[in-house]
């Protein structure tokens, strides 16, 4: 949230009127971070919406309520930008399919991935033919996990982090937890994004199950499709997280074509390349990113001005893709089995 907000606060068409949280301990780095006033400043989301009228409401609450909020938000009005992931359940994410509908208004659910140049590159690239028909996406994401770190990536120390499992949404089962949840959506969304939409056939899935937890910490999927297989992997617990050094495995994605291939890791100030002209692998820069493409806010507030739909992993459509392989990993790693691709 705290990097949202800081992406309204710069952009010359937007203003930041309220902050909102039951929790009121959690807002106060961002406040002071941003300089908010303390009328700004709500416990309660409709004494919020009352008394600011908002466009446009930002939110970021447990992956289970997110059906809940949309309905609520999207009820009042406003268009709802979402934070990943997309929902904890597919018919949660049909719920809120439906209340934009019937509301009449923009929801986007926000894949910060899609903002790293090398993505927009990979996507391009691919949509340009240069690697010919997209036969495999090989995904592995992750960090050392969710408690690690605070408003602006302050770090936490191990000892914080194992007093915090115990109480965090994120280490829940029932409020939608565990990487499976937290990263699996990354794969399969901006995957579906990369291979123009192809929906897979069956999904086969294992994840660990780490004592004393209730969710996992690390999960494997096998996804089919009708031209070949592709593989997503999410993992807390990575020797580093990827935005200070990559780890072993790198974060990010290979994609495999019938004419080349693009290798796009987070953070990577290039993209490594193959094509059936230059098979030697070889790197092609990142351009600059240009508006209205550059942060989510910009490209949500354009959308929002101009009436143009929401295209890619932002879109409820491509999202609710991601969502189906997401609920069918977890159903396959519940069954120890593999799943044919839930409705």
């Amino acid at each position: 949230m705290g990097d949202l907000l800081r992406m309204v606060a710069r952009h010359p068409q937007a203003e930041l009127v309220a902050i909102c949280d039951v929790q009121p301990e959690r807002m106060v780095m961002v406040r002071e971070a941003l300089r908010i006033e303390y009328n700004r400043v709500f416990h309660h989301w409709e004494e919020c919406l009352d008394a600011t009228e908002p466009d446009l409401v930002i939110t970021c609450p447990a992956a289970a309520s997110h059906g809940l909020w949309s309905e609520r938000l999207l009820g009042r009005g406003v268009h709802v930008l979402m934070e990943k992931p997309m929902a904890a359940s597919l018919a949660e994410a049909d719920r809120m399919i439906q209340a934009a509908e019937q509301s009449k208004r923009l929801l986007a659910i926000n894949w910060p991935m899609v903002w790293y140049p090398q993505y927009q590159l990979t996507e391009r690239l691919i949509r340009e033919g240069m690697i010919g028909d997209v036969l495999e996406v090989h995904y592995y994401g992750g960090n050392r996990g969710p408690l690690w770190h605070t408003e602006g990536k302050i770090e936490r120390t191990a000892q914080d982090v194992d007093r915090l499992k115990p109480h965090s949404w994120f280490y829940q089962r029932q409020s939608g937890g565990g990487s499976l949840l937290d990263y699996m959506g990354y794969g399969a969304t901006l995957g579906t994004w990369f291979n123009g939409g192809q929906i897979p056939l069956d999904v086969t899935a294992v994840v660990d199950e780490p004592p004393g937890l209730e969710v996992d910490e690390h999960c494997i999927a096998i996804v089919r499709y009708a031209n070949g297989l592709s593989k997503l992997e999410t993992r807390w617990g990575t020797f580093t997280d990827p935005w200070t050094t990559q780890p072993q495995p790198q974060c990010g994605f290979v994609v495999v074509g019938s004419e080349g291939t693009i290798g796009a890791y987070d953070y990577a100030q290039t993209l490594r390349v193959q094509t059936r002209t230059r098979p030697e692998q070889h790197e092609i820069g990142l351009p600059e990113l240009i508006a209205p493409w550059r942060d989510p806010i910009e490209y949500f507030v354009h959308c929002i001005q101009t009436g143009e739909p929401l295209r890619g992993p932002l879109s409820p459509a491509m999202s609710r893709i991601g969502q189906q392989i997401v609920d069918t990993v977890a159903a396959s790693a519940a069954a120890k089995s593999t799943m044919p691709l839930l409705k």
